[in-house]
């Protein structure tokens, strides 16, 4: 592995733990994510904070958008792999698609799991 790819490794690792430590702090939370599920809070904080709620208390942004923590009540979280591997597309015009890879999909499986507890 170059050096740009062990400090790109490096940077997101970094990311990830403060995400976590931020989520924890934010929410009143003793709970400590996984290193899958704090790259999967990484990923909704810079691509879905910005209409969802991606913590367990906090209101979505965008009121008609559903908070991350509903989800496990409208869908088995681990039905989603497939919808996020094909690109999910939604019937609001403004949500843009997603397509995610497998590892990606890991993570947040993960992270939105933490959300079910």
């Amino acid at each position: 592995m170059g050096d740009r790819m062990k400090m790109i490794n490096r940077t997101v690792s970094v990311a990830a733990l403060l995400a976590g430590c931020l989520y924890a702090s934010d929410h009143g939370v003793a709970q400590t994510l996984s290193p899958s599920a704090q790259r999967g809070l990484v990923f909704v904080q810079a691509n879905c904070a910005r209409c969802h709620s991606v913590g367990k208390l906090d209101a979505s942004p965008l009121a008609i958008a559903p908070p991350f923590r509903t989800l496990h009540t409208k869908y088995p979280v681990e039905s989603l792999e497939e919808a996020l591997a094909e690109g999910i597309v939604s019937g609001h015009p403004t949500m843009p698609e997603f397509r995610l890879d497998p590892g990606q999909i890991q993570d947040l499986i993960s992270y939105l799991k933490t959300l079910e507890r």
